[in-house]
């Protein structure tokens, strides 16, 4: 065993850095932005002290090295992926499937879905599982009327620990098997590590089930609480020919295809119906409904029949305007301003869509109900107009004297004639990271481009994609790892771990080298973590006469103990945006979970591994 590695003025330094970078993040007195780039710069100037840069042979180019480095370009190519299959509604298929059966059996189609998720990343990187579940999340959470923070973290854990059973669930445990057959004759199978790390995945499993209830935050974002308001409008829907509601007959007086809006009125020709119904949906029949904005965009961006009556009645015929194909489509809404000249006149009297090249889809008024067609409605005073419309065309009506803009209303809605591209594109993008074809990141790049490239996304849509906090946070951390590695900090700590705990036994050896590999991890990223501690435990390993294999497998578990701090690793900040998250929001849920698997390792190791 080699000599404990003695305390040096760049160490400490470093040390101190990064307990102050930790307490900032947990914390949050500054943004995370505002923290990382702090901790960047104080380690650029200290390490351009003099005196200091020939010890540690740390350059400002390596401390930088982070905001290119793999990992990085792979998770924001991939959060660009994802925003492409968003933009196009490319999952709606599979996730009205899945809110189908979410309607009748809720608790067992979730079980279901993070169950599918943890068998998947058992036999594939976590990486894309995360990024691949994250919409069907997202989709779930909505129809249970739950935010997505209650979701996003426990998947991202579950896919984790779902990597601790097999030799390929994550990279981690491939670059340690790396390290064991260059140092050993030893090597690790396929399923050697499956029975502890499936009894430790279960343990943990159990914990999410439990404590996610009170351990994870609701936080709602602002499209949520803007779209989520329950206010109702007045729109119609034209049943046009081959429509899916032809032929829709009611029942106790209701359409059970339009459950989600209230039929206030059926004309047909000139004959009206009011409720209850007890007549069959015909072509040409015009539906006056009330509907939630939430509602009436889910028609527009999953049912593209129900989009061609709506855009019928309006008279926006595809191709009587020049448009970009990727101009993004808009959701917004509007007030009549009072002195209007709107006031007193129908949305046809007005030549609405001639003017503005935007469509109005829905009418809402408080004053009274409204059982007419909403192109007959004489607009008042307040009246608020739901509209549709390219991004550029919705923009221009800031300067409408006529209407008020409600800008922190608007919302883009999927182009869902672009779905298909988005799910080959997300396809091919998996497939080739998952079973090895090219690296994640040359395959998530890859996405990325043809996502652009096709027209599923714009570059102002790609770049909003790209998350400035996951940037900045990554840069951090990967800085923060590379100062501990040079300054010789990480290897003090383990050293000096081992040490103080071998006179007590295996046991306990083992527990202590598990715990502090497990607080490493957190701190710097997983693999660095996994190849500093590896050739440590192999010559505790030789020392002790402990196996090689319990000794790589104790570094394996150890270092996917990654819940604590969302730079722990990549699926962790994948699901930060999504989730709404905080940095103390995965310490106050992360840290129960580490302690529960180190305690439970602790306690089985002498069954588990026959010490």
């Amino acid at each position: 065993m080699d000599s404990i590695i003695s305390l040096s003025f760049p160490m400490v330094a470093t040390f101190i850095i990064v307990a102050i970078a930790v307490w900032l993040y947990f914390r949050e007195t500054y943004s995370i932005e505002v923290v990382s780039v702090g901790v960047i710069t104080a380690l650029l100037f200290f390490f351009a002290m003099p005196g200091v840069e020939p010890v540690t042979e740390l350059r400002n180019s390596d401390i930088l090295s982070g905001f290119a480095a793999p990992a990085l370009i792979a998770i924001m190519a991939l959060l660009v992926v994802g925003q492409g299959l968003f933009q196009t509604g490319a999952l709606e298929g599979p996730i009205n499937s899945i809110n189908t059966a979410l309607d009748q059996h809720p608790r067992r189609t979730l079980l279901i879905v993070f169950s599918v998720a943890f068998v998947v990343s058992m036999f594939m990187n976590n990486t894309p599982v995360v990024v691949m579940f994250i919409p069907v999340i997202a989709a779930m959470a909505s129809r249970l009327k739950k935010t997505t923070s209650r979701y996003m973290m426990p998947l991202s854990f579950l896919c984790i620990l779902a990597g601790m059973t097999t030799l390929i669930g994550s990279s981690t445990n491939l670059l340690v098997n790396d390290v064991l057959q260059r140092s050993t004759d030893f090597s690790l199978g396929f399923f050697t590590q499956f029975v502890p790390g499936m009894i430790l995945a279960l343990i943990g499993a159990a914990y999410i089930i439990l404590a996610a209830p009170f351990l994870i935050p609701e936080r709602k974002d602002l499209e949520t609480e803007i779209t989520d308001t329950g206010r109702q409008y007045i729109a119609q829907i034209l049943v046009t020919e081959n429509h899916p509601l032809v032929g829709e007959e009611p029942v106790a007086g209701l359409y059970p295809k339009l459950k989600e809006a209230t039929v206030r009125m059926i004309q047909r020709g000139e004959q009206s119906f009011l409720p209850p119904f007890d007549v069959k949906l015909q072509k040409d029949d015009v539906l006056i409904v009330a509907a939630t904005r939430k509602s009436l965009s889910k028609l527009l961006s999953t049912r593209p029949a129900y989009l061609k009556g709506m855009l019928s009645i309006a008279g926006f015929e595809d191709g009587e305007r020049d448009t970009d194909e990727q101009e993004a489509i808009v959701i917004s809404e509007a007030v009549v301003a009072p002195g209007s000249r709107m006031i007193g006149r129908n949305i046809e009297q007005i030549g609405f869509r001639r003017q503005t090249n935007c469509l109005v889809l829905g009418i809402q008024r408080r004053s009274r109900m409204i059982r007419t067609r909403m192109l007959d409605i004489r607009l008042e005073a307040g009246d608020v107009l739901l509209i549709f419309g390219y991004d550029k065309d919705i923009r221009g009506l800031r300067s409408n004297r006529d209407l008020l803009l409600m800008d922190w209303s608007r919302s883009e809605l999927p182009d869902i004639r672009k779905s298909i591209f988005a799910r080959i594109i997300f396809v091919a993008t998996i497939a080739a990271a998952a079973f090895g074809l090219v690296p994640i990141e040359t395959a998530a790049l890859g996405g990325a481009l043809a996502m652009i490239l096709t027209g599923c996304l714009n570059i102002r849509q790609a770049v909003r994609a790209l998350d400035m906090r996951i940037f900045l946070l990554i840069g951090a951390a990967f800085a923060m790892g590379l100062a501990l590695e040079a300054t010789g900090g990480a290897s003090y700590i383990a050293h000096g771990v081992v040490a103080a705990f071998m006179p007590f036994g295996n046991q306990i050896l083992l527990a202590a080298i598990f715990l502090i590999v497990a607080i490493m991890t957190n701190i710097i990223s997983n693999s660095a973590t996994a190849l500093l501690f590896s050739p440590i435990a192999l010559s505790v390993s030789a020392e002790t006469g402990i196996d090689p294999i319990v000794m790589v497998l104790t570094v394996i578990f150890a270092s996917n103990c990654c819940f604590a701090t969302p730079i722990a690793y990549q699926t962790n900040l994948l699901v930060m945006g999504p989730g709404h998250y905080r940095f103390s929001d995965f310490t106050r849920f992360g840290v129960p979970l580490v302690l529960l698997i180190w305690i439970s390792f602790s306690l089985l190791s002498p069954l588990l591994f026959q010490l």
